[in-house]
């Protein structure tokens, strides 16, 4: 299977060297999962919007500094072509940024979240079952850095996981596009030093509580297999 991976942000300079950008953070742990796919990396954040939906069987959405409502032309293009890909049937699935994005294009509301920052490890219930989540199990537990959420979902969307911090943690909207809040390709020291190197922006109580979360298991290559297994009933 062929992934187009829509790159939205750079991981920070100061970062890069010790953990690689997003990109490749992606690749390697689906490749973990299953070494035949191929991916190809557009660099949205740069304006590179692809021109064509068919230049990969199923498309994938990176987290992103910056958010859906700040304006950017860059991401009021990118939202054009999420609704090219929703027309044409196209298997999307969105990383935090792109889980906002997709709610935002297809008519969803993103805002601010009064609760504040989510950082470190964050803890969800399945609420609702699918074909495509196999192994199953009734949780889904991963790395978050966020401080916007999808306050109104989009039509023909519906709340597979969440929690009383993130209610619509994990969605799924029509019979081709997923959604999910949380990071699967975050391994816990990027997020620890992410949180060090914000802990001005986001509060010493918070990063606090995002470091003592991360000795909590991660449901990461769990999280990509159900993508992968969603991609695939969607194609």
């Amino acid at each position: 299977m062929r992934i187009g991976l829509l790159q939205c942000d750079d991981v920070a300079p100061e970062l890069i060297a010790t953990h690689g950008n997003y990109p490749a953070m992606f690749e390697a742990l689906f490749k973990r999962v299953d070494p035949s796919l191929e991916f190809r990396v557009w660099r949205c954040l740069d304006g590179e919007i692809p021109d064509d939906v068919e230049a990969a069987d199923a498309w994938l959405t990176t987290g992103s500094k910056f958010g859906v409502n700040d304006g950017l032309a860059w991401v009021d293009a990118l939202c054009e072509f999420v609704r090219q890909l929703w027309d044409a049937g196209k298997p999307l699935v969105g990383v935090c940024f792109g889980h906002q994005l997709i709610a935002k294009a297809l008519g969803g509301e993103v805002v601010k979240s009064p609760r504040g920052w989510g950082v470190g490890m964050s803890f969800n219930c399945v609420n609702a079952r699918t074909e495509w989540m196999q192994p199953w199990q009734p949780h889904l537990d991963l790395l978050v850095s966020h401080q916007d959420q999808v306050e109104r979902l989009p039509p023909e969307a519906r709340v597979l996981a969440g929690s009383d911090f993130c209610p619509y943690y994990l969605m799924q909207v029509g019979e081709h596009f997923l959604g999910v809040q949380g990071h699967p390709e975050f391994a816990k020291p990027y997020s620890h030093d992410l949180m060090q190197l914000r802990r001005e922006l986001i509060g010493e109580t918070r990063v606090v509580e995002g470091l003592d979360s991360l000795d909590a298991p991660l449901n990461a290559e769990l999280t990509v297999r159900w993508i992968l297994n969603f991609m695939q009933q969607a194609r």
